[in-house]
């Protein structure tokens, strides 16, 4: 059996889209830690430090990390926003985010190609005042790409991915699919053709490809 030449640790790797993207990558012939919830707590940086550590270890060192983990994503009227929705909206997306980024460069500095990529989300470049935290969140996710990508040059490249309506309920699908010039919903496996670009990309960085059927260009509907 031929011994996989690239290692990659996906957090939020149990939820639809981190699967997606942890399938793509081993199909590729990466190694991959797909990592969820039970894994530890991202918002912490001794618990992302804790993951990154044993995902080095156990995989051999790491090529390429997605943070694909978040957190705080539910539909609340700006007046009823709670303390705690903040947390749980900054927690994982945007803390996780930053701390897991920190406690994998050291790893990606030693790659002939190191690559940091975050899943951001569309919800980071549009205002829905139903979910203000989340957009906030991951406002300073996409922020993090741009000054992650500064901060790690030349060594590593740092990437973003903000995918629009990919991992959309069945009975949600034919209403999602109004919001995108393309009149139809994606699936998670868009998002993961995303990372594998990027992961071959060798002169991208600092940039957010955006995976959404063309919703950031439609008007806003409903209520989001």
């Amino acid at each position: 059996m031929a011994v996989p030449l690239r290692h990659a640790l996906v957090t939020g790797g149990t939820g639809r889209v981190g699967r997606a993207i942890a399938a793509r990558l081993e199909s590729e012939g990466y190694a991959v830690l797909a990592a969820g919830r039970a894994e530890g707590d991202l918002a912490r940086a001794d618990g992302a430090r804790a993951l990154v550590e044993r995902a080095a270890s156990e995989l051999g060192g790491l090529d390429l990390v997605v943070h694909a983990a978040s957190e705080g994503f539910g539909p609340r009227p700006v007046e009823e926003v709670t303390e705690a929705d903040w947390d749980a909206a900054l927690g994982a997306t945007a803390k996780g985010a930053f701390f897991v980024a920190q406690a994998a460069a050291a790893h990606l500095r030693r790659s002939d190609d190191g690559l940091l990529v975050l899943v951001e989300d569309v919800a980071a470049y549009m205002p829905w005042p139903l979910f203000a935290p989340h957009c906030a969140a991951k406002a300073a996710e996409a922020m993090l790409t741009r000054v992650l990508a500064r901060a790690f040059a030349p060594d590593v490249r740092v990437c973003g991915v903000a995918p629009g309506p990919v991992a959309v309920e069945p009975e949600q699908e034919a209403r999602r699919a109004t919001e995108t010039l393309l009149d139809r919903v994606g699936s998670p496996d868009d998002v993961a053709d995303a990372v594998l670009y990027l992961a071959r990309a060798r002169f991208v960085t600092g940039a957010s490809i955006v995976v959404d059927g063309g919703r950031l260009l439609q008007r806003e509907t409903g209520g989001r």
